[in-house]
C-alpha cells in the first residue's frame, strides 16, 4: 500500500504557464526545446529571480518521450543518432524492443560532481563479483534525450564544463576508463544558471552556450506583489493550482509538440541570412557560432509561432539572446552589448529604433 502510494507521489511543480516576467528567459528556454541543436541556454541573474522554478517548471512542462525499456541511455527505437549500441545490436539482429513511455529526464548536476559521475565509469561491483568489465553509465547517459541543469555554473570546475559543452555540442559521450572504450549518445539540452556576482565564465566557454539571457530583478511594485502572491498560494494549496493551469499548460505542450514537427519545413530567405552574418561581421565576432545559432533560433521561433517562413521579427526577437555573450569585453565600453547587438541589427536590417 505504502509503495503504490510512494509512486503516485511526486513533488509538486510551479507551473511553466504561471510564471510571472522574465520572457527572456522562458523563450530561450522554449526555442531549445523546439531546436536542441541551438546549443543550450547560460541564464545570468540576481538571487531570487526564478531562474530555478522557471528550469524546473519547463521539464515538468515537456512531453513524454518513447524509450527503449531498461536502457540506461534512454534509447530512441528508431533514430540512429539518440541510440546506444546495444540496442543497434539488437535491431540488427532483427528482435523485437520493448518501449515506455518516461517524462523527458530532467538531470541536475551538483557543483561537487566528479568527472567519473557525469562521464560514467567502470562498474567496480561488476569487475569484482563476476570479474567482467562493464560500464557504468554517469549523468550524461542519463540525460540523453532530456535537460542537463547546472546551477551556479560559473563555480564549476573548468575540465567538467568543457566535457558538458562537448557533450551538448556533439551529442556523443566518449568514455576512455581502465581499458573499457565506450561511446554512447548524449543529446541534451544544457541550461546552466549563475550569478554575475560569483564570478564570470571564460570567454572560450561561455561562446559555446547557444544562448545567454540576462535576468532582472522585477521593479515594478504591482508584478512583485502578484509574484509573492502567487507564489504563498501555490505553497498552501499545489495541487488546485496545478488544476487550475492545466489547461494552459496542454496548450503550451501542443504548441512545443506542434513547432517541432514544423521546424524542418521552415524555410529562411537568402537575404535575411547574409544580413544575419553582416550583423555578427559588424559585431566583430570571433567564428561562426553565432551566425549559426542565429540561423537556427530564428527558424525555431518561425515554428514555434506557427509560420513556415522566417521574417525580420523573428530574428529581431532572438538575436540579442544569441550574440550579446559573443562579443568581445571592452572595460571602456559604456553601452551593454545587449544594446550594442540591437543598435547594429537595427542599422543592418534598417529598422527604425
Amino acid at each position: 500500500m505504502v509503495t503504490n502510494n510512494l509512486k503516485k507521489f511526486n513533488t509538486p511543480v510551479f507551473p511553466f504557464t504561471a510564471i510571472v516576467g522574465q520572457e527572456e528567459m522562458k523563450l530561450a528556454l522554449q526555442l531549445n526545446v523546439i531546436d536542441p541543436k541551438i546549443g543550450g541556454v547560460m541564464i545570468m541573474g540576481d538571487r531570487g529571480t526564478g531562474k530555478s522554478t522557471t528550469i524546473r517548471a519547463i521539464a515538468d512542462l515537456l512531453p513524454e518521450i518513447e524509450i527503449v525499456k531498461d536502457d540506461p541511455f534512454n534509447s530512441h527505437k528508431s533514430d540512429l543518432e539518440l541510440m546506444g549500441n546495444e540496442v543497434k545490436m539488437a535491431i540488427q539482429n532483427n528482435k523485437n524492443l520493448e518501449t515506455e513511455l518516461i517524462k523527458i529526464p530532467m538531470v541536475d548536476l551538483p557543483l561537487g560532481a566528479t568527472e567519473d559521475r557525469v562521464c560514467g565509469t567502470i562498474d567496480i561491483e561488476k569487475a569484482l563479483t563476476e570479474g567482467i568489465k562493464a560500464f557504468e553509465p554517469g549523468l550524461l547517459a542519463k540525460a540523453n534525450r532530456g535537460l542537463l541543469y547546472v546551477d551556479e555554473v560559473n563555480l564549476l570546475d573548468d575540465h567538467l564544463v568543457d566535457i558538458l559543452l562537448d557533450s551538448a555540442a556533439s551529442g556523443w559521450n566518449t568514455v576512455e576508463r581502465e581499458g573499457i572504450s565506450i561511446r554512447h549518445p548524449a543529446r541534451f539540452v544544457l541550461v546552466g544558471s549563475g550569478n554575475p556576482e560569483e564570478g564570470e565564465l571564460r570567454p572560450q566557454l561561455l561562446d559555446r552556450f547557444g544562448m545567454h539571457a540576462e535576468i532582472r530583478t522585477v521593479k515594478d511594485p504591482v508584478l512583485r506583489v502578484k509574484v509573492v502572491e502567487e507564489r504563498t498560494s501555490f505553497d498552501q494549496t499545489p495541487m488546485v493550482w496545478i488544476e487550475n493551469y492545466e489547461a494552459e499548460q496542454q496548450n503550451l505542450r501542443d504548441k512545443i509538440i506542434a513547432a517541432q514537427n514544423l521546424l524542418p519545413k521552415v524555410d529562411m530567405d537568402y537575404e535575411l541570412r547574409i544580413k544575419i552574418s553582416e550583423v555578427c561581421s559588424q559585431l566583430d565576432v570571433d567564428g561562426l557560432r553565432g551566425d549559426i545559432v542565429t540561423n537556427r533560433a530564428a527558424k525555431a521561433h518561425a515554428a514555434y509561432n506557427g509560420r513556415d517562413k522566417v521574417s525580420i521579427e523573428d530574428i529581431q526577437a532572438i538575436i540579442t539572446l544569441c550574440l550579446r555573450h559573443r562579443l568581445r569585453k571592452d572595460p571602456l565600453e559604456s553601452i551593454d552589448s545587449g544594446d550594442k547587438v540591437g543598435k547594429i541589427f537595427n542599422e543592418v536590417f534598417e529598422m527604425e529604433e
